[in-house]
């Protein structure tokens, strides 16, 4: 009887142990019930023994929400924007007044007169004004005492003594005119010039050119000479073979002269004067 108890005592030993095996094992798998849902699982095989039913644990679910990624746009390409230009400012141009015509001055001719292809008697006679004839003024020598006229019956221009005509306008707002003499070839011009001075005197000489009585006009000079302190232009005509000027030696500049042979269509090629 006594040796019947350690055995049974060993048995009832063995169930708590077989007991306790079970409780442990039961615990185990209510722990691993306690990780969220998004977290896998060990699930142990089924036994026969029955999983008691948890409690009611709060299971933590994470719900993972898609976020639509935008659809990468293309980035538009930067279009240059062209730089704007100011348009100047237009300015009106000031409306052009008419400039006034000049008008020429003109001339009666009070008596009758000769009008000449220079400015003095030694020139060739161009023209006859007679009292009553009118012209245009076209220019003047440099004291205005001869006018360069283009007469109003004729379709050239001329030379008259401002003494002679009635003037109508500023004769000093002309300029002042060359002399334009007619050119011939028909005689050479003069040669063997030779010029002496005695004093104040300076007499100019030539040899002679032989023409005919009807185209002879003679000789022209036109000088430069000093008188008073002054240089004073002047022209003068002769059928002589020389001519003797007044000629002083106070003046800063030198005195000079051309001579020409004239003949009745004009005169030829002028000569210079060795003035002494």
């Amino acid at each position: 009887m006594h040796r019947c108890l350690p055995i049974r005592y060993l048995i009832f030993i063995s169930c708590i142990l077989v007991s306790a095996c079970n409780a442990a094992i039961t615990t185990s798998t209510l722990i691993a019930t306690d990780e969220p849902a998004s977290t896998s699982t060990h699930t142990l095989a089924p036994t026969g023994t029955p999983t008691p039913t948890p409690t009611a644990t709060s299971t933590i679910t994470v719900t993972l929400t898609r976020t639509s990624t935008p659809t990468q746009s293309r980035t538009p390409t930067i279009t240059r924007t062209p730089t704007i230009t100011r348009t100047p400012t237009i300015t009106r141009t000031p409306t052009i007044s008419p400039t006034p015509t000049f008008t020429f001055p003109t001339i009666t001719t009070l008596m009758q007169a000769n009008c000449r292809y220079g400015p003095g008697k030694a020139y060739l006679y161009a023209w006859g004004m007679y009292p009553g004839d009118t012209g245009t003024v076209w220019g003047r020598n440099a004291s205005g005492t001869w006018l360069w006229i283009h007469p109003d019956n004729i379709k050239y221009q001329c030379w008259i003594a401002a003494s002679v005509v009635e003037i109508h306008g500023d004769i000093f707002t002309l300029r002042v005119a060359p002399v334009r003499l007619p050119h011939s070839t028909l005689y050479g011009p003069p040669q063997g010039i030779g010029a002496m001075r005695d004093g104040d005197s300076v007499t100019v000489s030539w040899q002679p050119v032989n023409m005919t009585e009807d185209d002879n006009r003679g000789y022209m000079l036109e000088a430069n000479v000093c008188q008073n302190g002054n240089l004073i232009w002047m022209a003068v005509a002769t059928m002589d073979s020389f001519y003797t000027f007044t000629d002083e030696t106070t003046c800063s500049q030198a005195s000079n002269g051309l001579l020409y042979t004239v003949e009745k269509h004009g005169y030829t090629d002028p000569v210079p004067i060795p003035w002494p």
